[in-house]
Formats: structure tokens, C-alpha cells, sequence
């Protein structure tokens, strides 16, 4: 029993283009669709995750998706988009990067459902690899025009006279390698849609015709948009770079804080792309959110959904413990819970000081943590006001000038969290 899956794809603002006839064929019954994904790392980056999303609908409306990994057109780089050629990779790599992205994937497909729409991964360098040139340009080269490939938008933009570089022809054979891949899964697994971003659409379109011209059949492509940002600026980027799906590329933490921080317009909209809440929940959170902006419930569900769907509800639990931490709403007990690599993320640049260990043997006098072995604070006579005051805590708990640190306040048996009043923070590290 399949769904409309076109229709599921509009309503979430996932649909850019679909060649006409598209949702009459998947109507007809079951049908298998894929998607391509570049093999350039060895984990995913949100960037990826629309494209997952679209086949996670397609296996949930009844049809069967396909992963194709591109070991083949990895070796090549995809000009769509780009104004300069990749790196190429080696077959090593690929298949590192191959293993690790199934693992990724199989947290959103199901591979091993009992039944016909198991998802499948594919990569299309094990068809590729043994194929001559000569046999490419013979079997596949003269099907397609140079005129006809000349017209798609991506090289157009590689040739124009903007362009900072050529186009190499490796590169330009890109589209009849990714057109030749469509032909391939259509004859040998009746995959009869390409999906992608919407800067796909030319080379989708090559694989529909080679379809066409060489098996005299009926390929559909269908694409959904470029996400962007409301404030113009890339989506899935930050100034340390990709929002990885790999925990020890991306914490958890850091990838629960990226969706967090979206703004109202971005959280409208990718609440729909990005989780699998139904249509009437999705609108009831977007009015409960219009009527108290402040509350940020949109940010905090799309944040809530996406970090489980990627890591954990453990995974999840910690990113919000780690996140009430600097909003004053967390304990000592907390603090001790972190990992190092999550503290020193939500205390990243805030002020540090190294101490020999041998400090904490007869305990650190809060004087000293201060400002005489710290300069934290600008003098004694500054650290004892502050603390007369009941200004200063340690790990998060308010302290007296009698207060002595030692050995069992070490969170990662390192550091000690200074803090005066609400937001201002000081960690002090304790090295052997």
C-alpha cells in the first residue's frame, strides 16, 4: 500500500521541481527511487541530510529507496555548483568512506525490513570500475550531444566568461557518468526516479534521456530546493566549518546548539524538512510559538527531534544539561557529569589558568583562585568584596572566603569552574 509521497514532499516545502508524471507513476503501486551521495568524507553533514530525509518519506510511503554511494563520480567531482574541480580520491578512501556513511544511513533507512521496500546501498564504482573508455564513448558517448550537454546550467556557469577557471573534461563527462548510473539501476533494478538538490536537475535530466534513447523507457527526476538561510548565509556552515553528523566531528552538543540558535523564519521551515512530526502538530507548534516568541519552542522541538533522529536521547539529554550550564539553571553535579570535550566546548574562549596540581593538596584558597595565582579578578582586595558580596561560586555552587578548593571539586579530574555573578567565568586547569 503506497501514499502520496508528492504530496507529503509539498506540504513540507520539499519539493523544488518533478518532471510531469511524476506522482500519477509512483501512484500506480510500488516503485524504487535513489539518491547519490558523494563519498568525499566518511560521515555526513546536514547538508546531506535533506536528500536522506526525502528517501526516509519515499521508504515510509511504501516505495523502495536506493543510497547510491559515488565511488565512481567521487573519482571525478560534480562541476553543479562549483567553480573550481575537487580533489579526487582513491578507491582506499572510498571504501572507508562507503562503510561509514551505511552506518550513518541505516540510523534513517531501514535495510533490513521484511518485505519488498527494503532500502538497498549501491555504489556505483563497482559498475564503473571495469568499463573502458572506449566502451563508455561508444556505448553511452553517442547517445548524448555535445550540444545537448552544453546546455545544462551547470557547465554553462563553468564556461561563462565569470568563471575564475575552465572546466576540465574530466569533469564535463560528469553528467553522462551520473546519467550512465540512472540508466544502470533502471535496467538492472527497475529504479525508475532520480531525486537530488534542485542544482541536480540537468544532470537527472541526462539520465531520463539516456533511459530514453538506450532502453527506450521512462525515467523521472524529481528535486527538492537548495535549503538557504533567512539571513543569507550558508546553511549547514558555521565559522568552524560542516555541522558533521559524526559525533566526533560535530559533538552532539555543538550539532543540538546549530539548531537551537535557527532563527523564527529558518525554525518555520525546518521543522518540516527536518523531522517527521505530522502537519497538524507542525502547525499547532508554529501558532503555540507566533504567540510567545520568547519561549523559542519551535528552535527547542526542531533541536529535541533532529539531535535524537542523528545521535541519542542520552546524546540529547547531555546537550541540554550542557546548555543550561551557562543559563545558571544547572549544579555542581552537572558541571561533573560533562566530558572534556563538552566542557571545554561551552567554556570555549572563556579565560583559563594552569596550576600545578600540588595546589590542591592542602586546598586553594579562594584569595589565591582569585587573584594573587589567577588574576581573574583585578586584586585581593577586589576578590575579598566579591566574596563578602556572595558573588563568587566554584563549579557553580556560592562559596565564602573561607571556602578551600581540593582534589574532589576536579571536573575530569582537571578543571575547576570559576564565576562571578551570572556570566562572568574563569576555568582554572590543574596539570600534574
Amino acid at each position: 500500500m503506497t501514499t502520496n509521497f508528492v504530496k507529503e514532499l509539498q506540504w513540507r516545502g520539499m519539493l523544488h521541481d518533478a518532471m510531469p508524471g511524476t506522482e500519477e507513476h509512483l501512484m500506480e503501486g510500488m516503485q524504487a527511487a535513489y539518491v547519490g551521495i558523494d563519498p568525499t568524507a566518511d560521515s555526513l553533514h546536514i547538508g546531506h541530510l535533506v536528500g536522506v530525509m526525502m528517501l526516509r518519506h519515499f521508504q515510509l510511503a511504501g516505495h523502495k529507496p536506493y543510497a547510491l554511494i559515488g565511488g565512481a563520480t567521487g573519482m571525478i567531482g560534480d562541476p553543479s555548483g562549483k567553480s573550481a574541480e575537487r580533489n579526487l580520491l582513491d578507491e582506499k578512501t572510498l571504501r572507508h568512506n562507503e562503510n561509514a556513511l551505511k552506518e550513518q544511513l541505516s540510523r534513517f533507512l531501514d535495510f533490513a525490513v521484511d518485505g519488498e521496500n527494503a532500502a538497498v546501498l549501491v555504489n556505483n564504482y563497482d559498475w564503473m570500475k571495469n568499463f573502458s573508455f572506449l566502451e563508455f564513448i561508444r556505448d553511452v558517448g553517442k547517445h548524448i550531444t555535445v550540444n545537448y550537454m552544453m546546455s545544462k546550467d551547470s557547465v554553462k556557469k563553468r564556461l561563462s566568461v565569470e568563471a575564475k577557471e575552465g572546466m576540465s573534461f574530466t569533469e564535463f563527462t560528469y553528467q553522462l557518468v551520473q546519467g550512465y548510473d540512472f540508466l544502470h539501476l533502471y535496467r538492472e533494478h527497475n529504479c525508475s526516479l532520480q531525486m537530488g538538490g534542485s542544482d541536480q536537475w540537468g544532470n537527472i535530466t541526462t539520465g531520463t534521456e539516456l533511459i530514453r534513447r538506450i532502453a527506450v523507457g521512462k525515467g523521472y527526476a524529481l528535486t527538492c530546493p537548495l535549503i538557504t538561510k533567512a539571513d543569507g548565509t550558508k546553511f549547514g556552515k558555521t565559522e568552524g566549518g560542516n555541522i558533521w553528523l559524526d559525533a566526533e566531528r560535530t559533538s552532539p552538543y555543538k550539532f543540538y546548539q546549530y539548531w537551537l540558535n535557527t532563527s523564527d523564519t529558518d525554525a518555520e521551515k525546518y521543522i518540516k524538512i527536518f523531522t517527521f512530526l505530522g502537519q497538524q502538530e507542525i502547525e499547532d507548534l508554529i501558532a503555540k510559538h507566533q504567540e510567545a516568541p520568547h519561549m523559542r519552542l519551535l528552535q527547542k522541538r526542531l533541536a529535541d527531534e533532529v539531535t535524537v533522529m542523528v545521535h541519542s536521547q542520552d546524546d540529547l539529554d547531555n546537550a541540554v544539561r550542557a546548555s543550561e550550564i551557562l543559563f545558571g539553571k544547572s549544579t555542581g553535579s552537572d558541571l561533573k557529569g560533562l566530558n572534556e570535550k563538552t566542557f571545554l566546548e561551552i567554556f570555549e574562549g572563556v579565560p583559563q589558568a594552569e596550576l600545578p596540581k600540588s595546589e590542591l593538596v592542602e586546598g586553594l584558597d579562594m584569595i589565591g583562585a582569585l587573584s594573587a595565582k589567577t588574576k581573574f579578578l583585578g586584586s585581593n582586595g577586589e576578590a575579598r568584596r566579591e566574596l563578602k558580596q556572595n558573588s563568587i561560586s566554584v563549579n557553580k555552587e556560592k562559596v565564602k572566603e573561607d571556602f578551600l578548593i581540593t582534589s574532589n571539586d576536579l571536573i575530569n579530574d582537571k578543571f575547576v569552574l570559576l564565576q562571578r555573578g551570572k556570566k562572568n567565568y574563569f576555568v582554572l586547569v590543574f596539570k600534574d
